[in-house]
């Protein structure tokens, strides 16, 4: 069993950075794929960023790509998610998810994966 909990969400302004944070209790994060996505109101879940299970393979959603990098900590056992030159479209929750079976195709499938934080609120204004 995992728990995630997000963490730094909050309001900037466009072009703007921030650093979101994922931290795992009840065991390590080494062999789950781990995963960023978003939401917006009336909107689909997206995929953002995502670690392959080995941790060695790093993917992108297109409209992040460039602007947004994922690492980890393994000891910390926390998720980052850097976020660059923020834009009103980037303004979601953002949720952190792992997965243990999660194969390289199912990467930016928010079905794949096992467990959830609860979200973190990101606000993008003029």
């Amino acid at each position: 069993q995992v728990q995630l909990a997000e963490s730094g969400g909050g309001l900037v302004q466009a072009g703007d950075s921030l650093r979101v944070s994922c931290t795992a209790s009840g065991r390590t994060l080494n062999g789950y794929a781990m995963g960023w996505f978003r939401q917006a109101p009336g909107k689909e879940r997206e995929f953002v960023a995502g670690f392959s299970r080995t941790g060695g393979f790093t993917y992108y959603g297109d409209s992040v790509k460039g602007r947004f990098t994922i690492s980890r900590d393994n000891d910390k056992k926390t998720l980052y998610l850097q976020m660059n030159d923020l834009k009103l479209e980037d303004a979601a929750i953002y949720y952190c998810a792992a997965g243990r079976t999660v194969i390289t195709s199912q990467i930016r499938s928010h079905t794949a994966y096992d467990w959830w934080g609860q979200g973190t609120q990101v606000t993008v204004s003029w």
